[in-house]
């Protein structure tokens, strides 16, 4: 017995605005599925309220009940869900499940070049056009002249892979004229090899304000201080309740992405949730209760990979993202990293929040740089942003990061 196709996600959108839509998702099971559809449900920009988790290893079924906005594409979110599952294969117009034999090719990636005049928050509103087409912008280099134009070197790849269509490109220049105006002077799209992708490796050099700033809290005593404080956060573990799983509760304050920060640390320890369930209580406090089990099917037991696996969920709850302002001789540069995950996706929209929060706080960018770095045992997505001080900077540095911070963390 199988499935009909169209049934392996279902959207019922709310009648009512303050009503959530409810996503079904029904389908063979893998680990990593609950982070790759958090994932898309986060570049969606939708809000979870509450999460239903149910698998026996082989078949799973998830609901999600979510807050949309007027613009949100509801039938797009529903495709791209669905790409999401694990391949089925059709006999009859009932599916079954089908093993993938051979890992997905990586996307063709291109190199949107973009001059224009300067002015505020541009940078935003390119990257917001790029959002809305499915432009995953894996770097970006932003370098202003001296005369005010502006040169964007945009490494893109396409989700619906087909900007090396002329059609494409075209669709692509023409949302990018509408909302550039006279501001676009040209705009050219290419793919690019492998040699030129390689660029999009971050330098190995960072300097040491960054690492030692910014990534030194391994350690849970470091985290009990300021606004990590560990009332914010409570992670018990049982074996006891299960026969067959570790229970695994979290209490913590809501941010945008937890779902996501949560099953991506679960996806890179290989570790599968038989059962779960999340609830928002109030606006600003969760809970999550995860049956999980180890990828041989037993319980954690052992103290060491049970500390291990707090301590890191831990921290992906108190900073899911690192956020810094430093002083560069004269300049002022933000610095924003995030973890990538070990499939090699990183973090949605991370770009996005941060041109946004800098444009609303009308703070120019002169100059902005995407790239990875191993960083200890793990690969990060850094973000560099030079901060326009040319009319002298008028928003305290504090104010400037605790803006991107609110953004970054859904609490603007």
């Amino acid at each position: 017995m199988g499935i009909l196709y169209d049934d392996v996600v279902i959207i019922r959108q709310s009648e009512k605005e303050e009503e959530p839509s409810v996503i079904t998702v029904n389908c063979p099971d893998k680990t990593g599925l609950g982070c790759d559809l958090c994932r898309i449900i986060l570049f969606f920009g939708l809000v979870v309220v509450r999460v239903d988790v149910s698998t026996d290893g082989k078949w799973c079924y998830l609901v999600f009940w979510v807050v949309g906005r007027p613009t949100t594409r509801w039938g797009l979110l529903k495709k791209r869900l669905v790409e999401a599952c694990p391949s089925c294969s059709s006999a009859s117009g009932i599916l079954f499940y089908r093993t993938e034999l051979q890992p997905p090719k990586p996307p063709d990636v291109f190199l949107l070049k973009l001059c224009c005049h300067d002015r505020r928050g541009l940078l935003h509103d390119v990257t917001e056009v790029l959002c809305e087409l499915e432009l995953v912008i894996k770097k970006v280099k932003v370098s202003t002249t001296p005369d005010g134009k502006v040169m964007d070197l945009f490494f893109i790849t396409d989700t619906r892979a087909l900007l090396q269509t002329e059609k494409r490109q075209q669709d692509t220049y023409d949302h990018l004229k509408a909302v550039l105006v006279d501001s676009m002077i040209n705009c050219d799209i290419e793919i690019v090899g492998p040699e030129v992708t390689a660029c999009s490796q971050g330098p190995s050099f960072l300097p040491h304000e960054i690492t030692d700033g910014m990534f030194n809290v391994e350690m849970l005593d470091e985290l009990q201080s300021g606004f990590l404080a560990p009332d914010n956060v409570s992670i018990t573990m049982d074996n006891l309740l299960s026969p067959a799983h570790t229970l695994v509760q979290i209490v913590c304050q809501d941010h945008k992405g937890l779902l996501y920060d949560v099953m991506r640390t679960l996806k890179d320890y290989n570790i599968q949730i038989s059962y779960g369930r999340f609830t928002a209580k109030r606006k600003t406090e969760c809970e999550l209760d995860l049956f999980i089990m180890q990828a041989d099917g037993k319980k954690i037991v052992d103290p060491n990979k049970q500390s291990a696996l707090r301590s890191r969920l831990w921290m992906e709850l108190c900073r899911p993202l690192r956020v810094a302002l430093v002083s560069r001789g004269p300049d002022t540069e933000l610095l924003v990293a995030n973890p990538v995950e070990l499939s090699g996706n990183g973090r949605p929209l991370v770009f996005h929040d941060i041109t946004l929060a800098l444009k609303m706080l009308n703070t120019g960018i002169f100059s902005a740089e995407i790239g990875r770095h191993m960083i200890g045992d793990r690969e990060w997505e850094v973000y560099r942003i030079l901060l326009d001080d040319g009319d002298g900077f008028s928003v305290p540095k504090n104010k400037v990061e605790e803006a991107v911070w609110k953004m970054l963390m859904g609490w603007e």
